[in-house]
């Protein structure tokens, strides 16, 4: 049995760090032997970074499903959406098709380009996901850190899905996992990334809520050394001010990478955050049942 436990420490480390082809190998194995149905490198726009996959579940024949557009995280300079099968998975078990998007990534770019390609997929997703079953009208955004941040800034500041012709009334609601809403940059690269200072309340969520935004749901881990609870609490309290629709939670034993790598299938989860996210999206629309003609 101590074997066995010493087994499985070492391998949430490995998906932990989110760095080693073994651990995310391990992590993403489930999908490949599912039979969740899953299209790799869909382009939602022209550049060459601008693809996403889709993972949509197993379902009756003219049923209709919601929608998941997940974000990752990576401090806006690391990533990719190959590494996340197993959220694609985790929301497909949940009954969602579950869009997972790659966005540019400093030094490359700079804000607000990584935002723009949030909106960019948001805005194919809900074009075109009707094509892979999907309702448009039960779209749901949820993210991770900084994706947790991108998929804020969708949701909150509208010129981003009215560039894309769109408004964010098509979401119907945002769930995010110790996301980075409000904060100012003091560190070089993110002061480069972010900066001249003058732009900074243009990259914080909290500038752009006015009570109008779709509900969101707020998680943080009392263990996350990365980002702190200051950015969730900020925004609380920027949206009950102007009496928009916000839950939150705190988990505690839960830091930061916990709260993505909950999902992964072989690890204890110490806290319901898919539960949790789940229960939300489907108080907002989830559960609407849809039949196609």
């Amino acid at each position: 049995m101590f074997a066995l436990q010493k087994i499985a420490i070492a391998l949430s480390s490995l998906v932990l760090v989110a760095c080693t082809k073994v651990g995310l190998s391990l992590a993403n194995l489930p999908n490949t032997f599912s039979d969740t149905e899953t299209t790799n490198d869909i382009a939602y726009g022209a550049e060459p970074w601008q693809k996403l996959d889709v993972y949509v579940p197993p379902h009756s024949p003219g049923q209709s499903l919601p929608i998941v557009v997940f974000f990752y995280g990576g401090s806006w300079k690391d990533g990719s959406k190959d590494m996340y099968p197993f959220v694609g998975e985790a929301f497909a078990k949940k009954g969602y098709i579950t869009v997972i998007a790659d966005y540019s990534k400093y030094p490359q770019v700079k804000f607000p380009t990584f935002v723009e390609d949030g909106a960019k997929a948001v805005a194919w997703t809900y074009r075109h996901i009707a094509e892979y079953q999907g309702d448009p009208e039960r779209l749901f955004i949820a993210g991770h850190s900084a994706g947790a941040h991108i998929g804020a800034m969708v949701t909150a500041d509208k010129h981003y899905l009215q560039a894309e012709g769109l408004t964010p009334s098509i979401i119907n609601a945002f769930a995010g996992l110790s996301g980075p809403y409000d904060f100012v940059p003091n560190e070089e690269d993110y002061m480069d990334m972010f900066g001249p200072p003058e732009n900074y309340p243009n990259m914080q969520v909290t500038t752009f809520i006015d009570g109008k935004e779709p509900p969101m749901l707020l998680l943080w881990g009392a263990d996350d050394t990365i980002v702190g609870k200051s950015n969730m609490d900020k925004l609380i309290a920027k949206i009950n001010v102007e009496q928009g629709a916000v839950e939150s939670k705190v988990y505690e034993g839960v830091g930061h990478a916990d709260m993505v790598s909950s999902l992964v299938w072989f690890l204890k989860s110490k806290a319901p955050i898919l539960g949790d996210v789940n229960e939300f999206f489907q108080h907002n629309g989830a559960n609407k049942i849809k039949v196609q003609d």
